[in-house]
């Protein structure tokens, strides 16, 4: 499998790449002007071989944190803002002289998580990014730190580089961190650990591996990265953990080299409003149904009927996100709804017939369409 795949990666057309404040910045704040300069002319390089190239970048609190000489990192959210706000500009001046020198325009483009779960929003984001690639521009991308809330943050940008590898439908994510890729112990505590060249299925074994956060400075950390590797395996987008201290990495991995961690996935490429629906939308409530209904949207690819419903929880109207669990409670699938809460509590367990005799009417037959439902088994370990 993971030969396969590997030998597929020339083809890749398209490539998100992100980089961590730890590779940027050390544990010192201050942004390694040499080490950018080569993720530059890595990622040029890549660019210059025809290929279209997102890069998700962290580093500003880090750079902000070093311009204002704060003797700790923050822990408030205004304070990281503040050193946000600080740092941006650093980040994206230094990051536009470099990539000038190698004959390239870039551009910044800040999100928050609501621009990913309004459907509208995400949309917007995706048909910019889409322009940029037809102006030839390397997108530039980070979380917007300066207004996020905690509501309303990623948590770190390697969930939001798995994130816009969905948005743009990108055929490679690269993770370049300081270490050659995800081990069996973490090389900077012990020596002991080995390379995993290739992860096939994220297992229990596997999450307890990864750990915590690598740096003071970092949000995320390997735990983060297995998160993020799980929307991507599920959405159908090869995803590689790599140390970034190495020139050429990024070109050695487009020529199927063995480098870092492959995190191999799914065979059939999800389609991207049904990304949207599995990793980007904001979940409204829950539908419970029986097994006769498990059974129908996991094998046979039905819709859900209002007959397989047993229960519903919160408060939501029609078009919302909803999560849909089995007997037991595992979510097995989400969608977007065609009635509301209060409507499916009524028609709930009815057959489609009854629902005009109930409601008064009936727009749908579905409760909720194959085509608006995504199956979540495999994300959830199932």
């Amino acid at each position: 499998m993971e030969k396969r795949v590997r030998e597929e990666l020339p083809k890749a057309r398209r490539l998100v790449v992100k980089v961590g404040t730890k590779l940027l910045c050390g544990n010192t704040g201050q942004l390694d002007m040499k080490r950018m300069r080569a993720l530059t002319h890595d990622l040029a390089e890549v660019w210059k071989h025809g290929r279209e190239v997102v890069l998700v970048s962290s580093g500003a609190i880090g750079a902000g944190v070093g311009r204002l000489g704060l003797s700790r990192v923050p822990q408030t959210i205004p304070e990281k803002q503040a050193a946000a706000a600080v740092g941006q500009g650093i980040l994206m001046h230094l990051y536009e002289k470099l990539f000038a020198q190698e004959g390239i325009v870039v551009a910044q483009v800040l999100l928050t998580r609501e621009d990913i779960t309004n459907r509208m929003r995400y949309l917007n984001a995706r048909n910019t990014l889409e322009t940029l690639f037809h102006y030839k521009v390397i997108p530039i991308v980070n979380e917007n730190d300066t207004v996020a809330v905690e509501e309303i943050r990623f948590g770190d940008n390697d969930t939001l580089a798995a994130l816009v590898a969905c948005v743009v439908d990108a055929d490679l994510l690269v993770l370049l961190t300081d270490m050659e890729g995800f081990f069996t112990r973490d090389p900077h505590k012990s020596g002991e650990g080995k390379l995993i060249h290739q992860i096939e299925e994220i297992t229990p074994e596997i999450e307890a591996l990864a750990g915590g956060k690598g740096s003071p400075l970092a949000t995320g950390g390997m735990e983060t990265k297995i998160q993020a590797a799980k929307i991507t395996m599920e959405a159908g987008i090869p995803l590689i953990i790599a140390s970034g201290l190495h020139e050429g990495t990024l070109l050695r991995i487009l020529e199927g080299e063995e480098v870092g961690t492959l995190f191999v996935p799914r065979h059939d490429r999800m389609q991207a409003r049904k990304r949207w629906i599995a990793f980007g939308s904001s979940v409204q409530g829950r539908i419970w149904i029986d097994e006769g209904a498990v059974v129908a949207l996991l094998r046979n690819g039905k819709s859900l009927l209002p007959s397989g419903v047993t229960d519903v929880e919160g408060c939501f109207e029609k078009g919302a996100v909803v999560s849909v669990v089995d007997p037991s409670g595992r979510e097995v699938a989400r969608g977007i709804t065609n009635y509301s809460a209060d409507e499916i509590r009524l028609i709930k367990g009815k057959k489609t017939k009854e629902i005009r005799e109930i409601l008064g009417y009936k727009d749908y037959d579905e409760v909720i369409h194959r085509d608006n439902l995504t199956v979540m088994s495999d994300f959830n370990g199932h």
